[in-house]
C-alpha cells in the first residue's frame, strides 16, 4: 500500500501545542511529534470508536495486552506476559511514579547527558538527587560513546538506587549495542541497580544501521540485574494525544509498588480511544505504515545531512542510528545554543531547542519528522541563520 507522507497537513488552529505555541509564519522543529496523520488503521479504529457515542469509563480487555505481546514478540523478538503489565497515561508518568515508587527521597538517580530534559524534572520532583554522567563525544569522529571504567567508578561512589536509560538514546541517537547493554546490565546486577529503561523511540532505527533496537529486559534477565521497562506507541504513531502507555516488569514486588503508586497519584487510568488505537497499530496493517514511515524519515534525514554538511563541512552531526532527532555541535559559533535558538527563531522563523535543556550547551536538537516541503524550507532556514552568525 502506497502512503502519502507529503501531504501537508494543517496542525495549526487545533490547539496543538507543537504548532499554536509557534508564530504565524514560524516553523517549528522542536517538539518531539510528528506532522504526520497516523496509521489509517488506526485512524479507522479509532473514528469506529466514536462513533459509539458514549465515551464512559473503561474496562480494559485482553486484547490491550495480547497485543502488546504479539508487537514485542513479532517485531522486537520478545514476548512479556501478561501479568507483567501495567498501564498508564503516557511514559513521562510512568517513569515518573516508578521513581516515586522505587526510590526514596535520600536515594539517587542515575542517567546519561545528555539527557530527555524529563529525566531532569522527573527525579527533581521526586526529591531524589540526579547523578549525571557525561557520554563522552568525540566531534572528530562524530560519536558518542561510553566510558565505562568512569560509569563504574561514578557508580561505586554514588551508590545510585536506579539507572533512568534510555534505548535508543534521545537526543544523542545512539541506538545501544549488545555488548553496551550487557555491560550497562552487568553494572546494574554487580552494584544492585534497578534499571528503568524507556524505549519509546525504539520503532525509529535506521534501516541502513545494520542491526535493530534491543528490548533490554532479556538482556537485564541473562545478566541477571533488575528491570522495569516504559514504552507506549505515542512517538511511533502520533497518538501522544491519546494518552497511554504501558510499564513491563517480571518482579512482582516492583510492579506492586509501581502500581500502588500509579493508583496513588491517580494516572490509572486511560482512555476510551487509547487502548483501541493502540489494538490498531499494534498489527501487520500498523506495521506496513511504520516501515514506510521510517523509510521515509531517513531519507529526509539523509536530506538534512548532506545540506549541512555542504553548507558546513567541519560541523559536527551525531548518525541518526535512532529516533527522529537530529544532534547538532554548534560550539564553533560564537553564541551558547539557547542564543542560537533564539536568534533562529526570531529572525529565520524556525523553531529548534538548544541544548541546555538537554544538559548539554552548543548542541542543538531538531524534530526531521515532518513532510519534505518543511524539511527542506527549514533546513535552509537553520543555514541561513547560522551562515548569518558566523
Amino acid at each position: 500500500m502506497d502512503y502519502n507522507f507529503d501531504q501537508l497537513i494543517q496542525r495549526r488552529g487545533t490547539h496543538c501545542v507543537k504548532w499554536d505555541e509557534a508564530s504565524e509564519g514560524e516553523l517549528p522543529m522542536w517538539v518531539a511529534d510528528m506532522d504526520f496523520e497516523t496509521a489509517p488503521c488506526v485512524r479507522e479504529a479509532v473514528q469506529r470508536r466514536a462513533q459509539h457515542g458514549v465515551y464512559a469509563y473503561n474496562l480494559i480487555p485482553d486484547s490491550f495486552y495480547e497485543a502488546i505481546t504479539w508487537w514485542n514478540s513479532h517485531r522486537h523478538g520478545w514476548a512479556p506476559r501478561r501479568e507483567w503489565m501495567l498501564y498508564t497515561s503516557g511514559v513521562v508518568p510512568a517513569f515518573s511514579a516508578i521513581i516515586q515508587a522505587l526510590v526514596s527521597p535520600s536515594e539517587s538517580v542515575l542517567f546519561f547527558t545528555p539527557a530527555y530534559n524529563c529525566f531532569f524534572s522527573s527525579v527533581r520532583n521526586n526529591g531524589s538527587r540526579a547523578v549525571e554522567f557525561p557520554l563522552t563525544w568525540t566531534p572528530a569522529d562524530e560519536t558518542y560513546t561510553i566510558d565505562f571504567e568512569a560509569l563504574e567508578q561514578t557508580i561505586a561512589r554514588e551508590r545510585p538506587r536506579l539507572f533512568l536509560f534510555c534505548n535508543p538514546h534521545n537526543p544523542s541517537g545512539r541506538v545501544w549495542t549488545l555488548q553496551e547493554l550487557q555491560r550497562v546490565a552487568d553494572l546494574c546486577r554487580r552494584y544492585d541497580m534497578i534499571l528503568l529503561s524507556d524505549e519509546i523511540h525504539c520503532e525509529f532505527v535506521d534501516p541502513q544501521l545494520g542491526r535493530r533496537y534491543l528490548p533490554f529486559a532479556p538482556i537485564a534477565d541473562e545478566a541477571g540485574c533488575q528491570w522495569v521497562i516504559a514504552n507506549a506507541p505515542n512517538k511511533a504513531f502520533n497518538t501522544a494525544g491519546l494518552m497511554t502507555a504501558y510499564i513491563i516488569t517480571r518482579f512482582d514486588d516492583l510492579r506492586e509498588r509501581i502500581d500502588r503508586t500509579i493508583n496513588i497519584n491517580e494516572i490509572c487510568d486511560i482512555n476510551c480511544f487509547s487502548f483501541v488505537a493502540l489494538e490498531a497499530a499494534y498489527t501487520p496493517e500498523g506495521e506496513a505504515w511504520l516501515d514506510a514511515l521510517v523509510d521515509y524519515i531517513y531519507d529526509g534525514y539523509r536530506y538534512f545531512h548532506r545540506e549541512m554538511k555542504a553548507a558546513f563541512p567541519d560541523l559536527p552531526i551525531a548518525p541518526l542510528e535512532g529516533t527522529y532527532l537530529a544532534w547538532m555541535d554548534v560550539t564553533a559559533f560564537p553564541l551558547t545554543s539557547d542564543e542560537i535558538s533564539a536568534r533562529l527563531r526570531a529572525e529565520q522563523k524556525v523553531w529548534i531547542n538548544g541544548g541546555e535543556m538537554y544538559g548539554q550547551q552548543g548542541f542543538m536538537r531538531i524534530n526531521l519528522a515532518t513532510q519534505r516541503a518543511r524539511l527542506v524550507e527549514g533546513t535552509r532556514r537553520i543555514i541561513e541563520g547560522l551562515r548569518a552568525l558566523q
